[in-house]
């Protein structure tokens, strides 16, 4: 399994950032995928779920009606497109296979993209 996570960066409180998260190793099309972050001195915190097909996605209160997670089965890649972005949304942005519960992810995650917001 290999998840590559890119499209982090540094942005101003109100901005967006696009992720990508790129995926081998493994039949991405059968796995629900998730959105894992963790800001400095934190744990990590769940972000995001997508089923298989996309049918159905789940957020956390916090990034809920900013953030959207979608998925291209035919390029083996997970997205997040974060708009309104808040200085506590800085963090390590990792992207994992889904667990058992859709706030819950599998070991491994990449090495995760960094997002920094700050004016």
């Amino acid at each position: 399994v290999q998840l590559v996570e890119s499209g982090g960066g540094m942005v101003q409180p109100g901005g967006s950032l696009r992720l990508s998260c790129a995926a081998s190793g493994f039949t991405f099309s059968n796995y629900g995928m998730s959105w894992v972050r963790q800001a400095p001195g934190k744990g990590p915190e769940w972000v995001s779920t997508i089923t298989t097909g996309g049918g159905i996605k789940y957020y956390a209160e916090s990034v809920k009606g900013r953030f959207t997670i979608s998925r291209d089965n035919t390029k083996d890649t997970l997205y997040l497109q974060m708009n309104s972005l808040k200085p506590e949304d800085t963090a390590l942005y990792y992207c994992a296979r889904r667990g058992p519960s859709y706030s819950t992810w599998n070991l491994p995650l990449g090495q995760g993209t960094q997002v920094t917001v700050s004016s």
